[in-house]
């Protein structure tokens, strides 16, 4: 007998504990090498655990469980033949049937797992969601009822909860509230721990302060009216509005560089590039992905990287190193209606940008009264590095390019001073 010892992996620097959040496979089955076996959550990101080795797999960590990085979570025996009746790797079927029956695979895995099935079911109920799948249906107010699990024994795992809220739930799926007064115990995940702990720290350990300006969006929503699908046709990627935010920061913060800098015991550090954090929501909740160097990028290829960071977030791929090392953050609560919000600093930066909804507001310019799409924007900065008149400044920049937004263009000046060379 051979047995292989699987340990749990760094998944980066300073991480030293993760948790398993949801096993992929039971105890006893027969797992691949490079499958899947495990979700695990760390503090920063959710990443996949793959199996070392093919043989049959004995776990040795329950759901929910924090071990270390280094702990052996489970056991492969890699002397075990496979089971009779189960199905080969995947590159052997490829070899020895058509791909038209592999891919689909429709009918033969249900049909021979049906009759173990009903014996585990006390471990594998149907419409019982996995740890990471009832933590996604929670925070969304989703009931087991309105999804049909896919997992061993129907189980609902994250996958399917997903894929029912991307595509909808019928009037008649909606049951409301169960109507009972029973109280349930709900571990904390470990990224929501760790985000919960810094959020406390920015609170006790900064001069956190926020100032708001409004922003006549008018301007930007007639460019993109405008070009959208020319921008579209040619970039490839829709053109929104975080572009525009983005590219306004970049310019702002060349001019103001106490902003975009970071406090490192009694000294400042001090950033010549914008690595800029944009909060994007997830299943496992709000990520904040990394764009580097975006005061280098075009508006086409912010969107493109925001798009893909966005996607590996909700997919759960997006890794811890994509999600240290920023220099400001931009958050934007106006998806989820938000009117007005004071954000709170990602540590260690030292400032952060809050959008929120678009409303058609009625305002006076050139001394008439007319209505326009306005949005509120705010800016909580650590008072420690940033004074006040280097906020509201740096504040109004942003609010300038975004009301003009050929000013991009040109490095935050007017073209006409450009062209006079003023």
């Amino acid at each position: 007998m051979s047995v292989l010892e699987m340990k749990v992996p760094s998944p980066g620097e300073s991480i030293s504990e993760v948790e398993i959040a949801t096993w992929l496979v039971a105890d006893g089955d027969y797992v691949e090498k490079d499958q899947a076996i495990a979700e695990v959550d760390s503090d920063k990101a959710t990443l996949e655990l793959p199996a070392e080795a093919s043989g049959i797999i004995t776990l040795k960590a329950e759901e929910g469980d924090a071990v270390a990085v280094g702990a052996v979570v489970c056991l492969i025996d890699t002397a075990a033949e496979r089971p009779a009746g189960t199905s080969a790797p995947v590159a052997e079927v490829k070899k020895e049937e058509k791909p038209a029956e592999v891919v689909p695979n429709p009918n033969p895995a249900p049909a021979k797992k049906e009759a173990p099935v009903e014996e585990k079911s006390t471990n594998y109920a149907t419409g019982h969601p996995s740890i990471a799948a009832k933590k996604v249906m929670d925070e969304n107010g989703i009931a087991a009822n309105q999804i049909n699990g896919s997992g061993k024994d129907g189980r609902i795992t994250k996958q399917d909860v997903v894929a029912a809220m991307a595509a909808g739930f019928s009037a008649n799926a909606a049951q409301g509230w169960g109507g009972s007064r029973d109280t349930e115990l709900q571990k904390m995940s470990m990224l929501r721990r760790k985000v919960a702990e810094r959020l406390v720290a920015v609170k006790n350990e900064t001069a956190m302060l926020t100032t708001f300006n409004e922003v006549d969006m008018k301007p930007i929503m007639d460019v993109r009216d405008k070009y959208k699908m020319l921008f579209k046709e040619h970039h490839e990627v829709n053109l929104g509005f975080m572009s525009f935010f983005t590219k306004a920061v970049t310019e702002a913060l060349n001019l103001f560089p106490a902003v975009n800098a970071q406090i490192s015991g009694k000294d400042m550090i001090m950033h010549n590039y914008a690595d800029i954090g944009i909060a994007v929501s997830s299943p496992k909740g709000l990520m904040v992905p990394i764009v580097r160097n975006a005061e280098q990028m075009s508006l086409a290829e912010i969107e493109r990287e925001i798009k893909r960071l966005a996607i590996r977030a909700r997919d759960g791929k997006i890794s811890p190193d994509e999600m240290t090392g920023g220099t400001f953050t931009i958050t934007n609560g106006g998806v989820f209606g938000s009117m007005l919000s004071t954000p709170i600093i990602n540590p260690p930066q030292s400032a952060i940008l809050g959008m929120h909804n678009i409303v058609e507001r009625a305002v006076v310019i050139n001394g008439e009264i007319v209505i326009r799409p306005i949005m509120y924007v705010a800016l909580s900065y650590d008072h420690r590095i940033i004074d006040g008149k280097e906020s509201v400044s740096f504040l109004v920049k942003v609010k300038e390019m975004l009301e003009n937004p050929e000013r991009m263009i040109f490095g935050g000046k007017d073209p006409l001073e450009v062209l006079l060379g003023l």
